[in-house]
C-alpha cells in the first residue's frame, strides 16, 4: 500500500464497494414503520426484510469468492453489481412484505460481491500489517454510511415515500459499477489458473474450515460483527420505543456510535505502525465483551437509564473498529492463493452469524431492553472466548510484519 497517499484512489473505491451492505441496511430503518402500515398492515414483520437480507449476503459471497479466484476480480463484481442495481428497483415496486423480502434477498446476493472482492483486492496489494491499516481505512471510508444513511433515510422517506429509497441504492450500484469499469485495476492474473470444480471449490473451503487459526480468527470476527447487526437491528425498537427518542433524532445517537467505531478504526492504523495487530486483537477483544457484559447485567436488573445504556453500546461500537480489521486481517494473512474464497467464508460466517442474531431477537419479542443485551452480551463474550481457545492458548505462529 502506497504509505505516502492516506486514500489511494483504489481504496476509496473499494471503500464505496464495501459500503454497499451497510448502505443497503441502514438507509430504510428509519422507514420500518411506513413499510409496515403499508406492506404489513402495521403488525411489526419488517425485520424478516432485514433478515432475508442478511441470508442472501451470507450465501452469495460463497459464490463470488472462488469466482474471483478463478475469473480475476472485475468480472464477478461487474455481475454482483447489475444484480445489486435490478434488485433494488424491485425492492421499490414491491407489493407486498414478502415480495419485498425475496427482492432484499436478490439484493444482497448482487451487493454482497463487492463486499468479497475488495477484501481479496486488498490482499492482493498489501502484506498482512499492511491489510490490516487498509482495512482501517476502508472502515474510515465506508463508515459514512452509517452515520448518514439513517438521516438520510428519514428525509428521504418522509418527502418522497420509502420506495424512493431503494431508487436511490439502484443508483449507487450503478455508480459503483461505471466507476469498477473504469478506476479498478485488475490484481488477479487468472491467465494460468486451474479450472474451477466443484470438488476443487469444496476442497478449498473444507481446507479453511479445518485452519485452526484461520477459524479462530474468523469466528471471532463473525460473533463480533453478530453483536454490531443485533445492535443495527434492536436499537430501533429500544432507543424509539422503549426510551421514547423521536425517530427523526435516531440518526443522531446511531451516527455518534458510527463516529466511535470509525474513530477506533483510524486509532487502530496508527497504532499498527508499531503494534503487532495480533497484540491489538486481544486487548480490543476484551473491551468488546466487557461492554456487552455490563449491558446485559444492567439490563437484567431493570431497564437501565439512558445514559449508562448509551455509554455501553457506544463503547461496544468503537471496540469493533479494532477487532474487525485486524481479525479479517490475520484470518487472510496465510491465503493469497485463494484470496477471494478465504473472504467470502469470513463474509459469509459474519452475516450467517448476524442472521442468527437477529432471529434471535425476532424470537425473543419485544417490549424490553433484555432480548438485544443478551445477544449482544453472547456475541461479545463468544468472541472473546473463541479466539482465547482457538487463538491465543493454542499459542500458534505470529506474523509482526
Amino acid at each position: 500500500m502506497n504509505q505516502g497517499r492516506t486514500f489511494p484512489g483504489w481504496l476509496v473505491l473499494l471503500g464505496m464497494l464495501i459500503a454497499i451492505a451497510p448502505l443497503s441496511i441502514d438507509l430504510y430503518l428509519p422507514a420500518f414503520p411506513a413499510i409496515e402500515a403499508e406492506l404489513a398492515n402495521g403488525t411489526g414483520q419488517a425485520e424478516y426484510t432485514l433478515a432475508s437480507f442478511f441470508i442472501g449476503i451470507s450465501l452469495g459471497q460463497l459464490f463470488y469468492g472462488p469466482l474471483s479466484d478463478r475469473f480475476g476480480r472485475k468480472p464477478p463484481l461487474y455481475a454482483g453489481l447489475v444484480i445489486y442495481s435490478l434488485a433494488s428497483l424491485g425492492c421499490a415496486l414491491a407489493g407486498s412484505l414478502e415480495a419485498l423480502a425475496a427482492w432484499r434477498f436478490l439484493q444482497a446476493l448482487g451487493g454482497c460481491a463487492g463486499m468479497v472482492i475488495a477484501r481479496a483486492v486488498v490482499r492482493d496489494r498489501c502484506s498482512a500489517q499492511e491489510s490490516a491499516r487498509a482495512f482501517s481505512m476502508l472502515i474510515l471510508i465506508m463508515g459514512v454510511a452509517p452515520i448518514l444513511a439513517p438521516l438520510l433515510g428519514g428525509w428521504v422517506s418522509a418527502a418522497l415515500g420509502w420506495r424512493a429509497l431503494f431508487a436511490l441504492l439502484a443508483g449507487f450500484g450503478a455508480l459503483c459499477l461505471g466507476l469498477v469499469y473504469r478506476r479498478l485495476a485488475e490484481t488477479r492474473d487468472s491467465t494460468h489458473a486451474p479450472p474451477m470444480t466443484l470438488a476443487g471449490v469444496a476442497g478449498d473451503y473444507l481446507g479453511l474450515l479445518r485452519q485452526r487459526g484461520y477459524m479462530g480468527y474468523g469466528l471471532a470476527a463473525a460473533l463480533a460483527s453478530a453483536g454490531m447487526f443485533a445492535y443495527i437491528a434492536g436499537s430501533p425498537q429500544v432507543l424509539i420505543g422503549l426510551y421514547g427518542i423521536a425517530p427523526e433524532h435516531f440518526g443522531w445517537v446511531f451516527g455518534i456510535n458510527a463516529v466511535g467505531f470509525i474513530a477506533a478504526s483510524q486509532i487502530n492504523a496508527r497504532l499498527l505502525r508499531h503494534t503487532p495487530l495480533t497484540t491489538l486483537l486481544r486487548r480490543s477483544l476484551r473491551l468488546t465483551a466487557l461492554s456487552a457484559l455490563i449491558l446485559a447485567l444492567f439490563a437484567l436488573y431493570g431497564q437501565p437509564p439512558m445514559i449508562p445504556l448509551l455509554i455501553c453500546l457506544f463503547v461496544f461500537m468503537a471496540s469493533l473498529g479494532l477487532v474487525n480489521p485486524n481479525a479479517n486481517a490475520a484470518a487472510m494473512a496465510s491465503h493469497g492463493q485463494i484470496a477471494g474464497t478465504a473472504s467470502a467464508l469470513i463474509g459469509a460466517l459474519q452475516f450467517g452469524a448476524a442472521a442468527l442474531a437477529g432471529a434471535a431477537l425476532g424470537l425473543s419479542g419485544k417490549g424490553s431492553i433484555v432480548p438485544l443485551a443478551t445477544v449482544m452480551a453472547v456475541c461479545g463474550l463468544g468472541a472473546w472466548v473463541v479466539h482465547k481457545l482457538m487463538i491465543v492458548l493454542a499459542k500458534p505462529e505470529h506474523w509482526t510484519t
